[in-house]
């Protein structure tokens, strides 16, 4: 179990320093194009000042975006008193919580950190799960929280965003620019790269979330101590499933399960791991304890 934990935290670390790589391979493309080593700086300062933009606003545009609304427990008894429960259990400070009006069932946790944490479930989470499987859904939100993967999460979007605003940019400016006295080949090659970064660049962030759900469950199980319940949970998410009624791509990866419709393009993209492929990693857990 703890070996999981500790291999998907090393993994998600690997491949925010690809991200980062990234950044600063476009940045020096574009230098280079341009016969300007400042512009590597200006990249970098834009990528990084986006990502701390993105870092503290995130979490109430996620919540406005969601169409979700905030309970207390005299609101719904049920869902604030597991989500009390456990994060007396793990000493996590209680976060916001809130219920999106919507019969898909699914539930995320946003936020900059643990004392700034929200999480949400949907009415029609709600609605199919026991209690026991309701709270294993919960401690995986929570083990997002835990292991700040809502912060790793927001500031990879911001840095994607801007990784796509800058080759933009470059891309314009190479375009329109009669001054360049570049190399041809450099230039073509820049291009090709500055076209191929956002690209990659969304692939790194689609790997950064599949890798911290699995973190999310493990955690989660070793929360609860029963891997089976959230196992059962996904099960019920991958029968019962169904597209949200307010999808936004750009959340996509903050939620338990995918709530984009199913299609070609999703399963290429996809921000989660395959459920059967959770449920068997959870499912071997258990044997562990």
């Amino acid at each position: 179990m703890y070996r999981a934990i500790r291999r998907n935290k090393v993994n998600s670390v690997l491949i925010i320093v690809l991200f980062l790589a990234i950044i600063g391979g476009l940045g020096w493309l574009a230098a280079a194009i341009y016969n300007s080593w400042a512009i590597v700086v200006w990249v970098v300062v834009f990528a990084v000042g986006y990502a701390l933009i993105q870092y503290f606003a995130a979490g109430r545009q996620a919540i406005a975006m969601s169409g979700a609304q905030r309970v207390f427990e005299s609101d719904n008894p049920r869902l604030y008193r597991i989500v009390e429960n456990l994060c007396i259990t793990t000493g996590t400070p209680m976060p916001e919580v809130y219920i999106v009006n919507d019969p898909a069932p699914n539930a995320f946790a946003t936020g900059r950190d643990p004392q700034h944490a929200k999480v949400a479930a949907t009415t029609g989470l709600l609605d199919i799960m026991t209690d026991a499987e309701l709270e294993g859904v919960m401690a995986h939100e929570l083990g997002h929280v835990r292991n700040y993967d809502i912060r790793v999460s927001m500031i990879v979007y911001g840095l994607v965003v801007a990784v796509g605003m800058i080759a933009d940019v470059l891309m314009r400016i190479a375009f329109f620019s009669r001054s360049n006295n570049s190399n041809p080949v450099v230039l073509v090659f820049g291009l090709v790269a500055m076209i191929v970064a956002p690209i990659v660049a969304s692939l790194v962030q689609l790997a950064v979330s599949r890798q911290r759900e699995y973190l999310a469950d493990a955690t989660g199980a070793l929360t609860t101590r029963h891997p089976e319940a959230l196992a059962s949970a996904l099960h019920k998410l991958n029968e019962y499933g169904r597209p949200l009624q307010k999808q936004q791509s750009s959340m996509a990866h903050l939620w338990i399960a995918d709530p984009l419709k199913p299609g070609l393009a999703a399963r290429l993209f996809a921000t989660h791991p395959p459920i059967p492929d959770r449920i068997r990693r959870l499912l071997d857990m258990g044997d562990k304890f």
